[in-house]
């Protein structure tokens, strides 16, 4: 399968500047670059990767709107093979939600485990 690393985990709050507080400044993570997404947010870095994704309780993207998992929302692996990563969730029947964003360039799939908590696979392109 084409998993690589562990990319970032999404933390559904409900007060944005606390959270972003709490990373930058306890943790020494960084505020940086976030897609023009349709709902607020932070995204906090580790050097160059965005290991800390903040959202709104409301506004969760893997989850959606639901307190089944709690504050912890998703987490995500950069991965690689799309077509064949989508095609073994059909084959297992797991139904899965893509994405596609512009800046950066990079497909997403976003799906449950068996417990409801959300896998993100974001595959780069080129």
């Amino acid at each position: 399968m084409g998993i690589n690393v562990l990319h970032h985990v999404t933390v559904k709050t409900d007060d944005l500047e606390a959270a972003r507080d709490f990373y930058r400044d306890v943790l020494g993570l960084e505020v940086g670059f976030r897609p023009d997404l349709d709902f607020p947010g932070y995204w906090l870095y580790c050097g160059d990767v965005p290991v800390v994704h903040l959202v709104p309780r409301q506004n969760a993207i893997g989850g959606g709107p639901s307190r089944d998992t709690g504050p912890f929302d998703h987490f995500a692996f950069l991965a690689s093979d799309f077509d064949g990563i989508k095609a073994k969730l059909e084959r297992h029947r797991i139904k899965y939600r893509e994405n596609h964003i512009a800046k950066p360039p990079i497909d997403q799939l976003f799906f449950p485990d068996n417990n409801n908590v959300m896998v993100e696979l974001n595959f780069p392109r080129s």
